[in-house]
């Protein structure tokens, strides 16, 4: 591993980490603290904690590989990459606007989008070129 790359790693494994703690605060604080019932009737059941960090961490991970893959073959990469995370947050809202979960449930689920979105976008590119 080159100098270069050792930094970038640890700055990216660190934005992975703050992404899905930032989706399990939002989690810890609308269930827990103030009782939202996270059931989602399209899914017929309820959002736990580890469907909150698994999916945050999975979404987290395939933005890593996705701009991983556009730095090797594009000098546009950190551009690139930021566009196509925005349009994808946006578009991951269908889900939980759509679910037929309560207005409280569906809130805490956008919000989970949004803070998942906003943690990640800005810090996962770091250096990228």
């Amino acid at each position: 591993m080159t100098t270069l790359t050792r930094p970038r790693t640890s700055h990216r494994a660190a934005a992975v980490g703050a992404t899905v703690l930032a989706a399990g605060a939002v989690w810890v604080v609308a269930v827990p603290l103030l009782g939202v019932d996270l059931f989602v009737p399209a899914a017929g059941s309820a959002v736990g904690p580890g469907a909150v960090v698994l999916t945050a961490l999975l979404a987290a991970l395939l933005g890593w590989a996705l701009l991983h893959l556009l730095e090797r073959h594009t000098p546009r990469a950190r551009r690139i990459w930021t566009v196509s995370a925005g349009v994808i947050a946006l578009l991951s809202l269908a889900g939980p606007l759509t679910s037929g979960a309560s207005a409280a449930a569906t809130a805490t689920l956008v919000a989970m989008h949004v803070v998942v979105a906003a943690v990640l976008i800005p810090t996962l590119p770091g250096s990228a070129r």
